[in-house]
């Protein structure tokens, strides 16, 4: 309790400052900014992949998306763990929260050449995995290669 001693009171009584300290509540607010820009960056996927871009209307995903990555040295990785293409079935059949009728999310370098790509959707195909949602970053699309892959000039 604050109180205030005024000049103008000419009684020696003391009356209730009438004033909010937000002190306390501005150091909670800055504590909790900070415990946020810290894990923030810890909730996501953590694989260097390069995607590619795409105009495309961004869907709902799911609380918890499974995805496959191919990087660009052409390895697979499932969520942030390196996986062999021999052990790739394997490992999504033992996942729980990944069935044959739900979707699991593609991602691919844009390095990654096409062959690859479509070699290792081949073989989830093989496995069961049908419903395959391919992942690209949000944005304008990159101008079209012209022939021999050069980027043609306005």
């Amino acid at each position: 309790m604050a109180f205030s001693i005024a000049d103008d009171d000419l009684d020696d009584d003391f009356a209730e400052a009438h004033e909010i300290n937000v002190t306390p509540f501005i150091d909670v607010m800055l504590v909790l900014l900070i415990i946020f820009m810290v894990a923030a960056p810890l909730s996501t996927v953590d694989l260097p992949v390069d995607l590619p871009t795409s105009t495309a209307t961004p869907q709902k995903k799911p609380d918890k998306p499974t995805y496959l990555s191919i990087k660009s040295d052409l390895t697979l990785a499932l969520g942030e763990n390196p996986i062999k293409r021999a052990e790739l079935i394997g490992a999504l059949d033992a996942l729980p929260d990944l069935g044959h009728d739900q979707y699991l999310f593609l991602r691919a370098d844009r390095a990654v050449p096409y062959g690859e790509l479509m070699a290792v959707m081949e073989l989830l195909r093989q496995g069961g995995y049908t419903r395959v949602k391919l992942v690209a970053l949000e944005g304008v699309a990159a101008a079209a290669p012209g022939p021999a892959g050069e980027i043609a000039k306005p």
